[in-house]
């Protein structure tokens, strides 16, 4: 998913797009190409995130769309306040980027643990969360985040993700994309991802992803759901405040029974790897 990444904002610095990539210190083996290429559309604002996340907003303030590059926690809580007052509130074009969502910097300890980042980016009115499933999923965000600059997230896996989709998706904030289905009796069940599975798709029912979403498109998850009787969503995040808990929130004037499936809050503070610390963590 970096260097898909990558890969985009390459060609949209070659189409002349004011895309500028700013890292903290951070994404070395991933970013050299663009900077070499584009050295005036790149900034290493060193391990100074708040800083990083104000300079950014002054970039975007001025027409740039800038892409803030680190990893999972440092992009989001270690400049949370920065995120919700210069970019959220200012509406301007920032797409915070979290490389190794969810547990997969397990084996670095719970520093490097984004299980708590749902939580605080979907609580910013403005924020757009693009939290794509896999490498086709995650290309056709980055378009859509190119294409329509805005306060965004974009949480990516750390490398080697399983391929869900054959082919892209038209993008749509709040839209279900239908990629399995299981026979048996789940009918009238839908099963609901944001991000890499982070369990085995055994179960009998339609399986979706939902890679946009976020405070302005709760509305839509009752039409999304609307032929449905039950909804089981799933998430590399702790229960609370994530995922599952927007689609509660979405669907709770509805007759509709949403039940989720996300980390036990037993795994903070544990280290391991991804598998290791899924399981311990209930998924």
């Amino acid at each position: 998913m970096r260097n898909i990444l990558m890969e985009e904002l390459t060609l949209a610095a070659e189409r002349g797009k004011p895309v500028v990539l700013i890292t903290g210190d951070l994404g070395w083996g991933v970013v050299e190409e663009f900077a070499k290429r584009f050295p005036k559309n790149f900034i290493n604002a060193g391990v100074a995130e708040q800083n990083m996340m104000g300079m950014a907003a002054g970039l975007a303030s001025e027409g740039y769309h800038v892409f803030v590059y680190s990893i999972g926690n440092f992009s989001t809580f270690r400049c949370a306040e920065q995120i919700r007052n210069d970019v959220d509130y200012h509406n301007v074009p920032v797409t915070v980027v979290a490389v190794g969502g969810g547990l997969a910097y397990g084996n670095l300890g719970y520093s490097h643990h984004a299980v708590q980042d749902f939580a605080l980016m979907r609580s910013m009115p403005n924020i757009l969360i693009a939290s794509p499933c896999d490498d086709v999923e995650a290309r056709a965000c980055i378009q859509y985040l190119l294409e329509n600059p805005q306060p965004s997230y974009l949480r990516l896996g750390r490398g080697g993700e399983k391929q869900i989709h054959e082919r892209p998706r038209k993008m749509v904030p709040g839209s279900w994309h239908l990629f399995k289905i299981m026979d048996g009796d789940g009918v009238g069940m839908a099963h609901v991802f944001t991000g890499t599975p982070p369990v085995r798709l055994t179960e009998p029912g339609k399986y979706y992803t939902c890679p946009l979403w976020g405070m302005r498109h709760k509305s839509k998850q009752s039409y999304m759901a609307a032929d449905f009787e039950h909804i089981i969503t799933y998430e590399d995040h702790l229960e609370d405040g994530g995922f599952g808990s927007w689609m509660l929130e979405s669907l709770h004037k509805w007759d509709i029974s949403v039940s989720v499936k996300a980390l036990n809050s037993k795994i903070c503070g544990m280290v391991g790897d991804r598998d290791y610390l899924l399981k311990q963590g209930e998924l």
